[in-house]
């Protein structure tokens, strides 16, 4: 081990003393403090909003195949069909709706197709357990069954016949749709007769006075094929239709004023087509039940003399189909020509008679608040 010198300790021993009292004079002066440092207060983070809800799904509106009534439909009102508008529509039947109010008729129109390829089903009303029930139409690759109700204009009862898809367009028939060939150019001429002999202006299927029709086999196939419901234009004509006074049953006798319109929901635009004929008045049984109790349904007279219309010509042609009937004949309950008609005995009113001693007193209605009767539709 290495030792210093004595002499060197002896020397340097002072030098020591005095870098020591110098160490001390320096600490002497410091003062040692813990001091306590807060830390940063927490930055304050909103915290993120919360995710927005997924949207809720909307179905489609679904056909209103839960419609029923314990009235059967009007007769089909006898009216124009307008001119194809433009290649490529479709005609779409009018007929008559179900509303908390009663029957409301729902214009024909012209309609683009959902498809290439697809056609018009139209809807239809048949009897069934003791009510009306409503078949909503549909778009499909096929016409399916309709209740075997003569629409015209290609719609006979069975099938379409006012024209048909070549390739990607659309070729109408002239001998029953109206169509513009200076507008129109994929035409051709194909007669159709109209072979159903029965009242060609009835508006349902089965039940007294209706159309006695069931699906044929293929019928039956094609309601297995895929379908589409009414398309966005179709279902604003018919809501449309429904806000329109005008065209409830109760107020128009069946003779709507806008019995069809050139396209969906146009109204009030040129070419709209009212119903030929004067208006049924309502039967006097029908007045008397409205009178006692406004929400039922109501009950219209189906021509002059209060019958449901009459047999048609089985071989009309079927563009101009609803003017063959003979007012005041039924086929399921008219006698035959030259039979005379049962009268009831005698001291016991007729019918009309009972309505009229019913309804002898009615009931005065309450004047509106605001001093104007708000005019009446469909939906209320």
């Amino acid at each position: 081990m290495f030792k210093f010198p004595p002499n060197l300790q002896a020397r340097l021993a002072p030098l020591a003393g005095l870098l020591i009292a110098a160490a001390a004079t320096q600490l002497a002066g410091c003062v040692v403090r813990t001091v306590y440092v807060r830390p940063p207060p927490p930055v304050a983070v909103a915290p993120p909003p919360p995710a927005a809800p997924a949207p809720a799904y909307e179905a489609p509106p679904p056909a209103d195949d839960s419609a029923q009534a314990y009235e059967a439909p009007p007769p089909l009102p006898d009216y124009e069909q307008p001119p194809c508008p433009a290649p490529g529509y479709l005609w779409t039947p009018g007929y008559w709706a179900w509303a908390p109010a009663g029957y409301y008729w729902v214009p024909g129109t012209w309609v683009t197709p959902p498809r290439v390829g697809f056609l018009w089903t139209p809807a239809y009303w048949g009897f069934v357990g003791g009510v009306y029930v409503f078949h909503a139409g549909y778009w499909g690759p096929h016409v399916g069954f309709y209740g075997g109700v003569n629409y015209g204009f290609g719609y006979t009862g069975v099938g379409f016949a006012g024209g048909r898809w070549v390739g990607g367009s659309f070729a109408y028939n002239q001998a029953v749709t109206n169509v513009n060939i200076t507008v129109v150019h994929n035409t051709y001429n194909e007669t159709v007769v109209n072979n159903v002999r029965v009242n060609n202006r009835v508006s349902y299927n089965g039940g007294a006075g209706g159309i006695a029709a069931t699906p044929t086999p293929i019928e039956r196939s094609y309601a297995q094929e895929p379908h589409v419901a009414p398309t966005a234009d179709q279902r604003q004509h018919i809501q449309q239709a429904a806000r329109n006074p005008d065209l409830l049953a109760r107020n128009n006798g069946g003779r709507p004023a806008i019995a069809a319109t050139p396209r969906s929901a146009a109204f009030n635009a040129p070419g709209v087509v009212g119903a030929r004929g004067p208006a049924n008045p309502p039967s006097q049984s029908a007045m008397a039940r409205g009178n006692a109790n406004p929400n039922r349904n109501a009950s219209f007279n189906r021509n002059a003399n209060g019958n449901n219309a009459g047999n048609g010509n089985g071989n009309a042609y079927a563009r101009r189909g609803y003017s063959g009937g003979q007012p005041g004949q039924n086929g399921a309950n008219s006698a035959p020509p030259g039979t005379a008609h049962p009268q009831p005995p005698a001291g016991h009113p007729q019918n009309g008679q009972q309505a009229q001693q019913k309804a002898a007193k009615p009931r005065p209605n309450k004047p509106p608040e605001n001093g104007r009767r708000e005019p009446e539709t469909a939906l209320r």
